[in-house]
């Protein structure tokens, strides 16, 4: 079991513009905390293509799965982002079928590219969310003191450099992926 589970939500795809890479940035439902996940390239796009109500001309990977789950009487119940160890994130997709529920083992681009084609529930572990999430400062910090600007930059900067359009290349420099 992972704990307790935090109601996500895809909050955008982005690329960020000096490293060129790919990252789906969660956020949880009610609250201003922010769960970044460095994918690939085609995940991206696939993710950003759906969140934006455009259709392929053929089925991409994760259409055909869903699909193929539809056919066979199984539900996407949920996706959890259920762990982060050595700087890699792990998924499970939690599938209904015949009255049992299965799980099973998902990147979690894949996870969330099924999550929002079958319109299942995103959940990130709170242990993951206390080692990775970002949660910006409104104002002051504990006991009521102003916040320092300069711990905020670093995720300003982050947010900032980050481009809304999917682009090109697998190099990684910046926060755990999957």
């Amino acid at each position: 079991m992972v704990g307790r589970l935090i109601e996500m939500s895809v909050e955008s795809v982005r690329v960020h513009m000096l490293s060129t890479q790919h990252v789906v940035i969660l956020r949880e439902l009610g609250h201003d905390r922010y769960l970044p996940i460095w994918i690939g390239p085609w995940e991206a796009s696939s993710i950003a293509m759906k969140l934006q109500g455009q259709a392929p001309e053929r089925p991409l990977t994760h259409d055909l799965f869903a699909t193929v789950l539809d056919v066979l009487g199984a539900t996407v119940r949920e996706v959890i982002i259920a762990d982060l160890a050595d700087e890699t994130f792990h998924a499970r997709v939690m599938l209904e079928s015949g009255g049992r529920t299965i799980e099973i083992d998902s990147r979690p681009s894949d996870a969330l590219a099924l999550a929002v084609r079958t319109g299942a529930r995103i959940f990130a572990a709170e242990a993951v969310l206390e080692r990775a999430g970002v949660e910006p400062d409104h104002g002051t910090g504990e006991g009521g003191e102003p916040i320092d600007e300069s711990k905020l930059s670093v995720f300003r900067d982050f947010v900032n450099s980050l481009d809304v359009e999917p682009g090109a290349d697998e190099r990684r420099e910046g926060p755990p992926r999957e």
